[in-house]
């Protein structure tokens, strides 16, 4: 079980990846904001039956929540590209943006994959409003797990902004 499993609220580690399918964005810009990353393999069968349905009903029943996909491939490289992800997304017709894990010429594990210590998909990732890492989990999560997780996020207080520090001072 990944050491980021639950109860840790580490900095989450920002997104490093080769190119986005849909509107990039960085973690940074979404401090404030709950957000929801699955990871993913288009050729895992957990994440195609179970993953990625579920990150698509929270894109689309919950407003608050800020869905993102991260394909990290660790295997099947030469199949699984970013063309290859672009006819799957749209043929499932995925609507969140999703990012494409770096390779890493020196592993065969994705950088991001790497950063999050992922042991495999599907993996859910769960950040707060103040971009703290809350949950990474391996596997099928039921959506009432799912559900009262991020209910208890996104019933959390905003933070408080950052003050502006006057350049002229």
């Amino acid at each position: 079980m990944s050491p980021y499993a639950t109860g840790f609220e580490l900095p989450a580690p920002e997104l490093d990846v080769s190119e986005w399918v849909g509107a990039p964005t960085s973690l940074a810009e979404l401090r404030g904001e709950v957000v929801m990353i699955e990871a993913f393999q288009m050729l895992c069968p957990g994440c195609v039956a179970n993953g990625l349905p579920q990150a698509q009903k929270v894109h689309r029943g919950i407003r608050d929540v800020t869905v993102l996909g991260l394909h990290t491939v660790f295997e099947n490289h030469d199949v699984m590209g970013p063309d290859a992800l672009r006819v799957f997304l749209n043929e499932y017709r995925y609507t969140f943006p999703v990012a494409i894990d770096r390779a890493d010429a020196a592993s065969t594990m994705p950088v991001t994959m790497r950063a999050y210590l992922l042991e495999g998909t599907p993996s859910t990732i769960l950040i707060d409003r103040a971009g703290k890492l809350r949950y990474v989990g391996l596997g099928a999560l039921s959506d009432l797990e799912l559900g009262v997780r991020l209910g208890i996020l996104l019933d959390e207080p905003r933070p408080d902004p950052v003050p502006l520090v006057d350049a002229g001072a």
